[in-house]
C-alpha cells in the first residue's frame, strides 16, 4: 500500500522527516518496505520554460506546420516550428528547450535536439498537456493566462513539489490502517498530536430535484447504504494538485469526477462510486442480487457470468455495478455526463470477497471492503467527496442523503482491567499511560475505575474485538522497544513425547543437505491430469485455475516439475529432497499422509581433469535410502522387487505387508507427463510409518568389542532367478549370534556358465564379543552355510 508524505502531513501538523515517519510507522506495526522519493510528474518539468509567441507565420514548405519566434526570457528570440492548429501570436506557452527531456503521459520520453524541419531550424517545442505528462489532451498546444512571466521555470509555475512514498506491507488485521487518514490515525496517537480530519463546513442541499430513489433489497450483504445525486457537473480534466496526488501514489488520472473518488478512497478508506444518474433506467437504483447466471459486462468490456450470491447495484431493468467490486461499462461516468449519483456503502466483507475471487478482480475497492470498511465512515465520505465534485466540477447537490441502516453496526464493548495490561505486556505501564494511549486511539472510555476500564471500540478497529487486541493497540503505541529484556527468563519444562518427531525429521535433512541434497517445497495443490483415480482424489470447490484443481496423492509430480524446471535452465545435476504431505479419500474420509520423496537425476560427479563426469544410477539412490535407515537402525527390513507403474524397476523395503520405501528409477510415461526428458530416481518414504519404526526401536549402547572380526568370502554358482536377498535371509538364520553383516562384491554372467547361471561372490563378517573365533568354529560356520545354501536355493560352491 502506497502513502503520501506530504498527503500524511495534512492530517498531522508536523515536522518529522519522511526517514523519521518511516521508522516510527514500523515501530508502531505498519512495516515501511520502502521509502522513496518521487516526482509528481516524471522528469519534474526540468528544462521546459514559461514562453511568449512574439511571431506565428506560415511555414514556408509545409501546409500543416506554422514557423513562430519564442521569447523564452533569453537574450535573443528562438524559432520553432509547432505543427499545433491552435497556435497563434500573442500566446503564453509551455517550451521545452534544447537539451532537455519530455516524459509525455503515453510513450517513451524522448530529447529534445535542435532540428531542421522541412528545411527550416527548430530549436525546441511547443508542448501539449500530453506531450510533458500533465494530461491527457493532444488537441493543441497548451495556452497559459497573459499574466505569466516569461522566463518562469514551469516547474515553478505549476508548483510542482517533490514527495516521498512510503510502501507499507499492511497485514490484513489492520483494514483500519488501509487509508491516508487511518494511517495518520496512528502517527497522531504515537506522536501526541491532534488529528486534523477534513472540514464539512459549506455541505448543503442545494435543491432536492433528483428523481433517483434506492431500494435496499438485501439488507444482509449491505448492511449500510448511502447516496445523494448531484446535478449541474461539467466533466473534465481535474486541476493540477488532484492530478499530483493521484499520480505519487500510483493512480492516472481519468477525469475529475472518478478522481474525486480515487481521492476519497484513498484519503479517508471510504470506496465510493459515481453513475451516470442520465443512464439509471427508471430512475431506480435497486441493491439486490441477480439470477444464476446472468450475463454482466464489466468496465474492461468482459462478459462476466453472475452467481446468485454476488451482490449488485441495479437500475430498473439490468446490473449496473457489482458491489463493492467493478462497474459496468455503461452505467460510469463519461465526457458527457451532467448528472451523477453518487454512492457510499458498507458491503459484507464475506459477500465481497466471494466475488472478487470468483471473478479475479482486484481492485482498490475490493482490497478494502474484504478487510472490512467503517460503517460510520459512508456519509462522512459522501459528503466530503460532494464538496470536492462541487469545487472542481461545479454542479448542485440536488436530493437529501439517503442513508439506509436499519441494523447500525454497534461498536464492541471491551472490559480491561490495568493489572491484566501490565502482565501481558511484562512492564508496569502506569494506569494514566494506557488510558490516555487508549483515547488517543479514538476509543472511547466509557467508564473508569482505579482498576479498569470500561470501553467502546470504534467500528473502524474491525479487528479490535477482545481485551488482548486493545492490549495489543496499547503496546503498538508504547514500542515494543520500550519493553526491556529482562535478566532473568522463567519458563516451565515441556515433555514432549519421545521420539521427537521435529528433531528426526532435522537429523534426516541435515544428513541429506550435507551429503549435496537440496530441500525443496512445493505446492500441495496440483493437476488432476496426475491423479489416477479421481474418486479418491480431493478436490478444491473454487480452484484458481485447473493446474491447481485437487490436492496431491503422490509426492512424485511436484518434484519432477522441479527437476523439470531446473534441467530446462541448464541445472541437469540434480539430488533433491522434499518432507511433504499427501491427501486422500479413504471411505469417504479425508486422510493426510506424510512423506520424505528424494529426487536424484544428471551427474553424480562433475567432470575433473582426472576423472571423467558420472552418472547417476540406481544404487547411488540405494545407498542414500540405506543410509537413512542405518541412521534410525531400522533393521530387518524385507526387500521385493517393486510393482507399481510409477516405477520403471526398483525394490520395496516393507516390514510384514506394509511398504516402508518404494524407489527405483521413474517410468517414462510418469517422465513425460512433466515434461522431463531425462532419466530421474526417485524415493517415496512412508514417514508415518518410519516414525512409528523409531518409536518402537529400543537402541542399547555397549562398548566396542576387544575381540577381532573375521572375513570369509563364498563364490556361489546360482540359478538366474535367486535373488541376494534370498541368500542373505539363508545366511542370518542360519547363523544368528556371529555373524554380523553379509554382502555380495562381485556378480558375473556370462558364456564361462552354464544356461540360466550366475555366480555371487558374497562376503560373511564373523564376530563373538566374547573371545577370539578359532577356524574350527568359522570352519564349521562356513559349511553350515554352504550347506543351506544348497538345500534352499541349489547354490553350488564354485
Amino acid at each position: 500500500m502506497k502513502i503520501s508524505y506530504r498527503w500524511l502531513k495534512q492530517f498531522i501538523d508536523t515536522n518529522k522527516t519522511p526517514e523519521e515517519f518511516s521508522t516510527i510507522l514500523t515501530a508502531i506495526g505498519l512495516e515501511v518496505e520502502s521509502l522513496e522519493k518521487v516526482q509528481a510528474i516524471p522528469g519534474g518539468l526540468e528544462g521546459l520554460v514559461i514562453g511568449y509567441v512574439t511571431e506565428c507565420v506560415q511555414h514556408p514548405n509545409a501546409d500543416r506546420l506554422r514557423l513562430t519566434k519564442v521569447d523564452v526570457g533569453a537574450s535573443e528570440l528562438i524559432q520553432i516550428v509547432c505543427g499545433a492548429p491552435n497556435v497563434a501570436a500573442g500566446q503564453k506557452v509551455v517550451v521545452a528547450t534544447v537539451g532537455c527531456t519530455v516524459y509525455p503521459t503515453h510513450g517513451e520520453p524522448f530529447a529534445i535536439n535542435k532540428s531542421k524541419i522541412r528545411g527550416e531550424v527548430s530549436e525546441g517545442m511547443i508542448c501539449a498537456d500530453d506531450e510533458i505528462g500533465l494530461g491527457e489532451n493532444h488537441a493543441g498546444i497548451m495556452v497559459l493566462p497573459n499574466d505569466v512571466e516569461v522566463g518562469v521555470l514551469a516547474k515553478d509555475y505549476f508548483k510542482l513539489n517533490d514527495d516521498f512514498v512510503f510502501e507499507i506491507g499492511l497485514t490484513p488485521n489492520r483494514a483500519d490502517a488501509a487509508s491516508h487518514l487511518g494511517v495518520a490515525r496512528d502517527l497522531a496517537a504515537y506522536l501526541n498530536l491532534p488529528l486534523l480530519k477534513p472540514s464539512l463546513e459549506g455541505f448543503k442541499i442545494d435543491h432536492q430535484n433528483s428523481k433517483i430513489t434506492v431500494e435496499v433489497v438485501d439488507e444482509d450483504a449491505a448492511p449500510r447504504y448511502s447516496g445523494l445525486s448531484i446535478s449541474g457537473i461539467t466533466v473534465k480534466d481535474s486541476p493540477q494538485w488532484l492530478k499530483e496526488k493521484l499520480a505519487v501514489i500510483g493512480l492516472r488520472s481519468i477525469n475529475n469526477i472518478v478522481d474525486v473518488t480515487n481521492y476519497v478512497l484513498h484519503d479517508l478508506g471510504q470506496p465510493l462510486h459515481a453513475f451516470d444518474a442520465d443512464e439509471i433506467v427508471g430512475d431506480k437504483v435497486i441493491v439486490k442480487k441477480c439470477a444464476e447466471g446472468t450475463v454482466f459486462k464489466t468496465l474492461d468490456g468482459i462478459d462476466r457470468t453472475l452467481s446468485a450470491d454476488d451482490l449488485m447495484i441495479c437500475n430498473a431493468n439490468e446490473a449496473m455495478c457489482i458491489a463493492g467490486v467493478f462497474g459496468g461499462i455503461n452505467s460510469g461516468v463519461k465526457e458527457s455526463t451532467k448528472n451523477i449519483f453518487l454512492e457510499s456503502a458498507y458491503f459484507n466483507s464475506v459477500s465481497v470477497r466471494k466475488t472478487a475471487k470468483r471473478f479475479a478482480l482486484k481492485t482498490d475497492a475490493s482490497f478494502r471492503f474484504e478487510r472490512g470498511t467503517d460503517p460510520e465512515m459512508t456519509v462522512f465520505a459522501l459528503k466530503r467527496a460532494a464538496l470536492l465534485i462541487q469545487e472542481i466540477a461545479g454542479g448542485e447537490i440536488s436530493s437529501d442523503i439517503f442513508d439506509h441502516c436499519p441494523n447500525p453496526v454497534a461498536p464492541f464493548e471491551v472490559e480491561l482491567t490495568f493489572d491484566h495490561v501490565q502482565k501481558l505486556i511484562g512492564k508496569a505501564i502506569l494506569p494514566q499511560e494506557i488510558t490516555a494511549i487508549i483515547k488517543a486511539l479514538g476509543i472511547e472510555v466509557v467508564n473508569e475505575t482505579a482498576t479498569q476500564l470500561s470501553l467502546k471500540i470504534p467500528t473502524y478497529k474491525v479487528d479490535v474485538t477482545r481485551a488482548v487486541d486493545v492490549i495489543e493497540e496499547v503496546l503498538r503505541i508504547y514500542g515494543y522497544d520500550n519493553i526491556e529484556i529482562p535478566q532473568k527468563v522463567n519458563a516451565s519444562l515441556n515433555v514432549s513425547v519421545k521420539p521427537d518427531k521435529e528433531t528426526i525429521q532435522h537429523s534426516i535433512a541435515d544428513m541429506l543437505t550435507a551429503n549435496g541434497f537440496f530441500e525443496i517445497l512445493s505446492n500441495s495443490l496440483t493437476k488432476s491430469a496426475y491423479s489416477p483415480s479421481l474418486e479418491e482424489t480431493v478436490k478444491i470447490l473454487n480452484p484458481l485455475s485447473s493446474d491447481l484443481d485437487v490436492m496431491r496423492e503422490s509426492m512424485l509430480y511436484s518434484g519432477l516439475e522441479a527437476v523439470a524446471y531446473n534441467q530446462n535452465r541448464r541445472n541437469a545435476d540434480l539430488k533433491l529432497y522434499e518432507l511433504g504431505k499427501t491427501y486422500h479419500i479413504v471411505e469417504g474420509k479425508y486422510q493426510e499422509r506424510n512423506h520424505l520423496a528424494i529426487f536424484m537425476s544428471g551427474k553424480s560427479e562433475a567432470e575433473q581433469w582426472n576423472q571423467s563426469a558420472k552418472a547417476i544410477g540406481f544404487y547411488h539412490l540405494k545407498a542414500s535410502i540405506d543410509a537413512i535407515l542405518k541412521r534410525l537402525n531400522i533393521i530387518n527390513l524385507q526387500s521385493d522387487e517393486i510393482a507399481d507403474d510409477k516405477f520403471a524397476y526398483g525394490i520395496e523395503y516393507k516390514r510384514g505387508i506394509k511398504v516402508l520405501v518404494k524407489f527405483g528409477a521413474v517410468a517414462t510415461s510418469e517422465l513425460k507427463k512433466a515434461d522431463v526428458n531425462k532419466p530421474v530416481f526417485y524415493a517415496n518414504i512412508n514417514w508415518d510409518m518410519l516414525l512409528m519404526l523409531v518409536k518402537n526401536n529400543k537402541i542399547t549402547y555397549k562398548e566396542v568389542s576387544k575381540f577381532p572380526a573375521v572375513r570369509r568370502d563364498l563364490s556361489l554358482l546360482l540359478d538366474q532367478p535367486v535373488k541376494f536377498e534370498a541368500l542373505k535371509r539363508i545366511a542370518l538364520k542360519t547363523e544368528k549370534s556371529l555373524l554380523k553383516e553379509v554382502n555380495v562384491f562381485d556378480v558375473y554372467q556370462g558364456d564361462k556358465l552354464p544356461a540360466n547361471k550366475k555366480s555371487y561372490a558374497l562376503s560373511f563378517i564373523l564376530q563373538d564379543e566374547e573371545k577370539t573365533l578359532t577356524d574350527q568354529q568359522i570352519d564349521g560356520i562356513m559349511q553350515k552355510l554352504i550347506t543351506n545354501f544348497g538345500k534352499e536355493v541349489g547354490a553350488e560352491v564354485r
